[in-house]
């Protein structure tokens, strides 16, 4: 099989491109000296992100935490009477999502 010349050695030597990185013109290019770049690459602390970690931390909510002081403000309706509890994930669901009963008990659609 013949390959042009300029697609010959496609994929060597390349280097992955990041494209969410600000794009450079040609003169900001120009302007990074081969020292600077190097200095750069071999900056160890250059890619960590300086980050409090008291404020990280207070940002989470911790499973168990106390939400007594929460007040519910979605509204809860009983199950209706074109609706039915799946026997298998127990979710209510309605009449139309029965796929089978089984010993009396309904399954939904997603639980077969």
């Amino acid at each position: 099989m013949n390959v042009p010349p300029e697609l010959a050695d496609h994929g060597k030597d390349t280097m992955a491109t990041d494209y969410d990185a600000p794009r450079k013109t040609e003169e900001e290019l120009q302007e990074d000296s081969l020292e600077e770049l190097k200095s750069r690459r071999n900056d160890k602390a250059s890619g960590q992100v300086d980050e409090d970690e008291v404020e990280a931390a207070e940002a989470f909510e911790l499973p168990g935490a106390d939400l007594s002081h929460e007040e519910l403000t979605v509204r809860v309706l009983p199950r209706q009477p074109d609706e039915f509890t799946c026997a298998g994930c127990f979710l209510v669901k309605h009449r139309s999502q029965i796929a089978v009963v089984r010993d009396g008990k309904e399954f939904c659609v997603d639980c077969l």
